[in-house]
């Protein structure tokens, strides 16, 4: 089965993101990627920068091909994929079984956060960037966005964060589902 491989793989990855300290500088380049303090692993960096290339790109339901647009689950697979070679599951509410529960105070680049958007858990994922923000697909209509984690509709409906990346272990497994 397709999917043991993959739990495998995140077991291997999910030892350490949680040892990263730096924070995300607020710039960004022209290429409309963060730009990193030093502190950050390779894996966390190459998320940042892979994510923040998407912005812009359209939402559309289901999507998962910047050429015709993505979905939230969309983009964080097509992010891990681009950036790490890592297949995800497809939807949000699979995404936050995997890895390991991280608190928002223990927030560091390249987590999944969820949210719940459709009065139901994990109705809607993103990557944390630092300082607060977050990479998204929102809405139809909407595109490949950046939002602050404090603001009041996504404080409200935050509902947990999973650390995928280790910094001791190199991002070509994933980790254990914990």
């Amino acid at each position: 089965m397709r999917l043991r491989p993959i739990l495998s793989v995140l077991v291997f990855v999910a030892a350490g993101l949680a040892a990263i300290e730096a924070r995300a500088d607020d710039a960004l380049s022209s290429s409309n990627a963060a730009e990193l303090t030093p502190g950050y692993t390779e894996a966390a960096q190459e998320l940042v920068n892979q994510a923040m290339s998407y912005l812009g790109i359209r939402y559309r339901f289901g999507g998962k091909s910047p050429e015709t647009g993505l979905d939230c689950s969309g983009l964080v697979q097509t992010v891990f994929r681009n950036a790490l070679g890592l297949d995800l599951p497809r939807t949000a509410r699979e995404m936050a079984s995997l890895g390991s529960r991280v608190t928002r105070g223990e927030l560091q680049p390249g987590d999944l956060v969820f949210f719940n958007t459709m009065r139901r858990t994990f109705s809607h994922v993103g990557i944390y960037l630092g300082d607060g923000r977050f990479v998204h697909a929102p809405a139809r209509g909407g595109s490949v966005r950046v939002d602050d984690i404090g603001a009041a509709y996504w404080a409200k409906r935050f509902n947990g964060a999973r650390r995928l990346v280790n910094e001791d272990q190199p991002p070509s497994t994933l980790p254990e589902v914990r």
